[in-house]
């Protein structure tokens, strides 16, 4: 393994941006339709990774979104879960912050509760089995309407003790952030955390940037490349101290051959930027580490740049002050023990 994948391996990390449903392997798919008893149209796991074919966000949503039809119990939500922590943690994650999409689910009749109630045993036994800590982010699905948000955000306010923010993704076209203004509002007054995807290139996506800072008041933004576009948006985030959840691949997939000129640049302008992975069974398996290793070999990101992007991934996590110095502990010593060794090399 050359010094740099070490290096990588080795690093303490945080995960602020991924999508359960997107964590969702070709096997685990297989092995839940099987318990459930639900007929895929592929004939094995190779042939349903090769169905992995897009171009854009919509086209890429269609796949992700057939592939959430397997998650009907709760033991489902529970190994979707504990794959995935499972996963992560073999890469040294130590802190998970992990969105799930319930209205995926309860627009087919899987109840809210079932949803829950599954990730968070899978989350509680992957800690107690791995050590990695983690929480749930709760989105919503932009192309629905405010009203259908609404209701299964009332549905999870029983449970909001296992949901530490709200986030919004999918297809931005016709649907600005501040088409959920009064849900993100409430949202706030209930406790809850705040964040909102801006992906690449997207149909007003300026517009939706200034919302997510202005209007809404997000924490952090996920994705949100097209910032850099305009200074006064740079300017408005460095203001507020928004942290931004880049991922690599997903750059790479809306912007090919662009030698990830988005982490680069939110880096080199001391942008507050993390690095993650979003769907990485639909990414070709780029988990966080490979997504680490594309910064290294496409934007030039060495150790000191990752140590920086961990030590704000610590910062932008919704966690507890102990927990964020135990850590920050865990990463400066990495640091110390790392950095001068690998220089010698």
């Amino acid at each position: 393994m050359q010094p740099i994948a070490q290096f990588i391996a080795g690093l303490p990390k945080a995960e602020l941006h991924v999508h359960l449903e997107g964590t969702l392997e070709a096997e685990l798919k297989f092995e839940l339709a099987a318990r459930n008893k639900l007929d895929l149209p592929y004939a094995d796991v190779a042939a349903m990774r090769a169905s992995y074919v897009y171009h854009d966000l919509p086209s890429f949503l269609t796949i992700f979104y057939e592939g959430s039809e397997v998650l009907l119990h709760e033991a489902d939500f529970r190994d979707l879960v504990y794959a995935y922590l499972k996963k992560v943690a073999s890469q040294n994650v130590l802190y998970a912050e992990m969105f799930f999409d319930p209205q995926q689910h309860t627009d087919r009749g899987v109840p809210f509760a079932v949803v829950i109630e599954g990730l968070t045993q899978g989350r509680l036994e992957a800690e107690r089995d791995f050590g990695i800590r983690s929480k749930l982010i709760m989105c919503f699905v932009r192309e629905r309407s405010a009203q259908n948000a609404m209701a299964v955000f009332e549905m999870a306010l029983p449970y909001k003790h296992l949901i530490v923010g709200l986030g919004l993704d999918s297809d931005e076209k016709d649907n600005p952030p501040a088409k959920f203004a009064e849900i993100f509002r409430r949202g706030r007054e209930e406790g809850f955390r705040l964040t909102m995807h801006c992906d690449v290139d997207q149909l007003n996506t300026h517009e939706h940037i200034r919302q997510a800072i202005e209007v809404i008041g997000v924490e952090r933004i996920d994705h949100g490349a097209n910032l850099l576009d305009r200074p006064e948006l740079i300017a408005a985030a460095r203001e507020k101290g928004v942290f931004f959840t880049v991922c690599p691949f997903a750059n790479e997939m809306m912007r090919p051959g662009e030698n990830q000129s988005i982490a680069r640049r939110m880096l080199d302008l001391g942008l507050r930027l993390t690095l993650n992975s979003d769907d990485p069974a639909y990414m070709e398996g780029k988990y966080i580490n490979e997504n680490m290793l594309m910064a290294h070999e496409l934007a030039d990101f060495g150790p000191e740049d990752f140590i920086a992007v961990s030590r704000n991934a610590f910062d932008a996590a919704w966690i507890d002050e102990d927990l964020r110095d135990e850590l920050h502990g865990c990463l400066e010593a990495y640091a110390l023990s790392s950095i001068q060794p690998m220089a010698a090399r």
